[in-house]
């Protein structure tokens, strides 16, 4: 299993946020480029990093950003928020970056998630499946909609997504522990057709050892690491564990 340590960009800066709002935006490091490194010093092989501004503004907003971390770093770069169209996809695996994440394209331009697993395939794409009580939303969390997340998911597997990342909105930032009911439905529902990514609440070694257990892919670990009631090199060594 890999560990995903989280790094979200809000007006230049590494901020986390609770629920999605906006307005609970908080400072949680200094320095992004410092955080990246110290998150490949404890073990970390990937990076998570979401663009705030983007997703809100429906377009890239910090590429500089991702492209530093990409070119100045070891580690693996995957980025998302306000990705709607091929040229930017296309821009950000220019520079290295090792996956895109499409969010709000998936359910609303279907066409360009395809196109683009047919153009890069299915190993750069990956759906990001954003869900509250169970729907989906979508434009940085502030749109919902009557999509059922399972049901989004089996249709993005079905046109070619073999990477899913699944975000429980009412437990991001929060720490109170990853939704493991919904989280077993998604990987029940997919079998073993695809990859999945718990995102949302995470919060000790316990929720680390829950996504294992359920023979998930990885977990992103974002508020965890830094109010430090998840070691992160601990959990990057317990993920390995018999791979």
């Amino acid at each position: 299993m890999i560990i995903f340590p989280a790094i979200d960009i809000k007006d230049g800066n590494c901020v986390r946020l609770v629920k999605g709002d906006f307005g609970t935006a908080s400072k949680v490091a200094e320095d992004y480029m410092e955080t990246a490194r110290s998150f490949e010093e404890k073990g970390a092989e990937w990076i998570h990093m979401v663009d705030l501004d983007g997703a809100k503004a429906g377009r890239p907003v910090n590429t500089k950003i991702y492209e530093d971390v990409c070119h100045n770093t070891g580690l693996k770069v995957e980025v998302g928020g306000g990705i709607r169209n091929m040229e930017t996809i296309r821009e950000y695996l220019d520079m290295g970056i090792s996956r895109v994440i499409l969010g709000s394209a998936a359910l609303k331009a279907p066409k360009l998630v395809e196109d683009a697993i047919d153009l890069f395939g299915p190993e750069k794409i990956v759906v990001g499946i954003d869900s509250m009580d169970r729907m989906v939303a979508t434009e940085g969390w502030l749109e919902a909609s009557d999509v059922n997340y399972i049901d989004l998911a089996l249709k993005m597997n079905g046109i070619g997504i073999k990477y899913f990342i699944f975000t429980d909105i009412s437990r991001d930032g929060t720490l109170t522990g990853v939704n493991v009911e919904q989280l077993a439905d998604l990987a029940d529902a997919l079998k073993d057709k695809a990859y999945i990514v718990a995102s949302g609440g995470v919060k000790t070694m316990d929720d680390i050892v829950a996504c294992k257990e359920m023979g998930l892919y990885g977990a992103i670990c974002g508020k965890s690491i830094y109010s430090g009631t998840l070691d992160l090199a601990e959990a990057v060594e317990y993920a390995k564990e018999g791979e």
